[in-house]
């Protein structure tokens, strides 16, 4: 949108006037948008607020009509939602985050976010990263009573795919490493901070750095201290995360953003990959039932943001449903045919249901290619330095 753009929260409108000439023209249409990414699901975009886009071409005479300016602003704006899902970490970045650097990054910071369904616990988790896109406080589009006035606006996000950016279609050929930089400028300076109140244990530098993302209850790992000491053996310094909503993301980002290795089961938190470098590896444990789903959402992505991935798919064995079910039950032999049957069957037994006991002889062999290929990239980098 071009031209006279006005705010109107008491109404849930933004208005578009466009001056003509003629004496006697004044046409008015408008259209309903809810500024959400996830079209494509309408149980979801029914319970997003919605917005009325209304353009009126009007003759000067009827300029006194308009809603009076309180704040004009001086670069445009991008009008997106933080309801839907957000409170998943996965969906505020994929469906949030990602998105809005798609859209803004071509303003070079000189844009304003007019955030729908505005919560002051997501500006506060992610004020950081938005501070790296915008140079101007967001507004509260619900709470602010005040008509906005721009020149340009933007209403909605673009979406690419899952965790990733299309560089095809972005200006300067952007990429899902660039959103990682501005990740890495955004939490840079907590990250000293956090250093000096929470300084990191020694460990061994000649020794690669492997972090277990951790999970409670559901496909969580019932034999993770094995685990962990099979990866000391092995070479690795084991640093375990315990990620919750109250866990400030720079403190996850500084351990990601450090390690050579990530292993997680599948889940939301596997999101966190968008904090390795590129180069590492990441490895994902995928239950039982979650095939499709760890690849389309975490393993495909990983790669295009430059890591070496590995999908760890579970034997029936490993999985704690195999002692519930009968050892030819569909359940166990054919997880296709129970997805098929719905989302309600996918999430009860296989999500909510399902925990991980890993075999560790056959997991081992994951670690030990993992531990040669990153000792033998850092023998690379040290024979580069030296040359």
């Amino acid at each position: 949108m071009k031209g006279d753009i006005r705010t109107n929260s008491s109404s849930f409108s933004v208005f578009l006037y466009t001056d003509h000439v003629s004496s006697d023209l004044v046409t008015r249409k408008q259209e309903k948008i809810k500024p959400y990414t996830r079209k494509w699901e309408p149980s979801t975009m029914a319970t997003i607020d919605e917005l009325t886009l209304i353009s009126e071409n009007t003759n000067a005479s009827t300029i006194e009509n308009r809603h009076n300016c309180d704040v004009n602003h001086n670069v445009p704006a991008v009008f997106f939602s933080t309801g839907g899902f957000t409170g998943n970490v996965y969906h505020e970045f994929n469906d949030g985050l990602i998105p809005l650097y798609i859209t803004s990054q071509k303003y070079n910071k000189k844009v304003v976010f007019v955030i729908l369904e505005y919560h002051d616990w997501w500006v506060m988790k992610y004020g950081d990263v938005v501070s790296r896109l915008s140079d101007y406080e967001p507004i509260d589009f619900n709470g602010d009573n005040r008509t906005h006035c721009f020149s340009e606006a933007i209403v909605g996000l673009r979406i690419h795919d899952e965790l990733a950016i299309n560089s095809t279609l972005m200006e300067d050929n952007k990429t899902i490493e660039d959103f990682h930089d501005v990740l890495d400028k955004a939490y840079w300076p907590r990250i000293q901070g956090i250093k000096q109140e929470e300084p990191m244990e020694a460990v061994d530098p000649e020794k690669p750095k492997l972090v277990i993302i951790s999970r409670n209850g559901s496909r969580a790992v019932t034999n993770q201290e094995l685990l962990v000491k099979m990866a000391e053996k092995i070479g690795f310094s084991v640093e375990v995360l315990w990620p919750d909503k109250t866990t400030e993301l720079p403190k996850i980002y500084r351990s990601l953003n450090s390690s050579n290795v990530m292993i997680g089961v599948h889940g939301a938190a596997m999101t966190h990959f968008l904090f390795m470098k590129p180069g590492s590896v990441f490895i994902q444990v995928v239950p039982l039932g979650t095939t499709w789903a760890a690849e389309t959402y975490y393993g495909a992505p990983a790669k295009k943001l430059g890591l070496r991935y590995i999908g760890y798919e579970i034997l029936p064995q490993e999985s704690s449903l195999y002692e519930e079910y009968d050892h030819n039950d569909v359940v166990l032999t054919d997880p296709d045919s129970v997805n098929d049957r719905g989302w309600e069957f996918t999430k009860k037994i296989y999500l909510d249901q399902q925990r991980v006991k890993l075999n560790l002889a056959r997991f081992r062999k994951h670690l030990v290619r993992s531990h040669l290929y990153v000792m033998a990239k850092k023998n690379q980098s040290q024979t580069r330095a030296q040359t």
